[in-house]
């Protein structure tokens, strides 16, 4: 809400108004050293522009005198910080390569338990399926996964294994002889 003004303030407050717009036109607009200032009535008169002085610019000598005065220390004070982050990153690495190795240890573990397990697991399978009688063996083969049914069918005597293969549809031999053959070849072929 605006107090509303008696008319003598109100006149007075326009041609303050009018005069300040009037000393902007006629200087062209303001300048950046010139401000305006709010007199509020029972402050202190504002200082005349001619009273204020500035201070002398320091000149060109001084500025590089500082500047080269100060660079030793700035450049010891950056390689400082550097060296901090430096060791901190050192630090970050150190422990995710500790991390790493534990994980490392922890899944080496784990793989030769897994490969102790397949072994006697393949062995006691494949004297399973030695033991059946061919046309049986056949049938549940046909069933199995193919890639784990090549693998029994390679561990097994050639013999046993080719009467297995004899036994077999001729879509699923084939599957399987293709699987044996590419598992038995010494060069990647990818």
């Amino acid at each position: 809400m605006i107090p509303s003004l008696s008319s003598p303030e109100r006149r007075r407050s326009h041609a303050l108004l009018l005069a300040a717009l009037a000393a902007i036109s006629v200087s062209g607009g303001a300048r950046a050293e010139d401000t305006v200032r709010q007199v509020l009535p029972g402050a202190q008169p504002a200082v005349a522009p001619q009273q204020l002085t500035r201070e002398k610019a320091p000149d060109q000598s001084e500025i590089e005198r500082f500047c080269s005065n100060i660079a030793d220390a700035a450049r010891d004070r950056r390689y400082a910080l550097q060296a901090e982050e430096l060791k901190q990153l050192q630090a970050g690495i150190d422990q995710r390569m500790k991390a790493l190795d534990e994980k490392k240890a922890e899944y080496e573990s784990w793989l030769k338990r897994r490969e102790v397990f397949l072994a006697r697991a393949e062995e006691s399978v494949v004297k399973i399926y030695a033991g059946m009688k061919p046309d049986a063996a056949a049938e549940r083969l046909a069933i199995v996964n193919a890639d784990l049914a090549a693998a029994i069918l390679m561990k097994l005597d050639s013999r046993k294994a080719g009467v297995i293969l004899n036994e077999m549809d001729q879509k699923a031999a084939a599957t399987l002889t293709g699987i044996m053959a590419s598992a038995a070849r010494r060069v990647d072929p990818s």
